[in-house]
């Protein structure tokens, strides 16, 4: 048996977004439903650290009829501007990986969860297409990219508005995942929960596929509270639900629990 020799010659640098398309569990874990799944909530990661951070307080996710899913806030709306790579910002945040405004506090991030840069992007590289739409407050851009980021269209100004957030749509690459059917239970499941620890926020699901609309809505005015008698609802409580928050040296924290039977 002849052995491959490991030397200089075996070092590989990978440029772009090539190496999320090469190794993509690396970034969301895995090529399965779970993976798949993993880039809608990349997605919405970026719309509730809007919202996290007081831009915005209700977000939509709907499955297309054609096997894409789309994911509206009403926050800022991603920059557009040219970047001092010489792309436009929106590109940059869609190409290039560890790119985003949560590094430091010019970006206004407060609090975020997600990839950190990586999300928007990878989610990019491990679709068939993606199409972005922003609303600054007076205009309308959109950009469409193609063969996992490799394609950028131009930045397009469609028109004038008055209002704010970013809608991103994306279909999944057949050839990355095994499967690319959402699942709407699954992904209604996971708004519910971001609606129960973000009180205020109203998490919206809408599945397009079949011949009647099919849509949850999911709004708690007291959030944790709320959690916790859901949590409960199959038990007898000893008490109202107890729930406080506060502040120390920048880190916020909410709290709340019940004791049952």
């Amino acid at each position: 048996m002849t052995q491959k020799q490991y030397n200089e010659e075996s070092i590989v640098i990978l440029e772009g977004l090539d190496a999320v398309r090469k190794r993509p569990g690396m970034y969301i874990g895995s090529t399965d439903l779970k993976g798949l799944h993993h880039l809608v909530w990349e997605i919405v990661d970026n719309a509730i650290d809007e919202a996290l951070n007081g831009f915005g307080n209700k977000i939509t996710i709907t499955l297309n009829k054609d096997g894409s899913v789309s994911v509206e806030d009403e926050g800022r709306g991603m920059p557009v501007g040219k970047h001092k790579s010489g792309m436009s910002a929106l590109a940059v945040i869609f190409t290039v990986l560890h790119a985003g405004g949560k590094f430091t506090s010019a970006g206004g991030y407060r609090n975020a969860g997600g990839l950190h840069g990586v999300g928007a992007s990878v989610v990019n590289a491990l679709s068939s297409w993606c199409h972005v739409e922003v609303c600054d407050g007076k205009n309308l851009w959109s950009m469409h990219f193609e063969k996992g980021g490799s394609v950028i269209g131009e930045l397009v100004k469609e028109g004038n508005t008055k209002k704010t957030g970013s809608k991103v749509t994306f279909m999944p690459d057949p050839a990355i995942f095994k499967q690319t059917k959402f699942s709407f239970s699954k992904i209604s499941e996971r708004a519910q929960e971001d609606a129960f620890l973000l009180k205020g926020l109203t998490m919206i699901v809408r599945d397009l596929r079949s011949r009647e609309t099919r849509e949850h809505v999911y709004f708690y005015e007291d959030g944790l509270k709320a959690f916790i008698e859901e949590v409960n609802k199959d038990h007898t409580p000893m008490h109202e639900p107890v729930s406080f928050s506060g502040e120390s040296s920048g880190i916020r924290i909410e709290c709340a629990f019940q004791y049952t039977d």
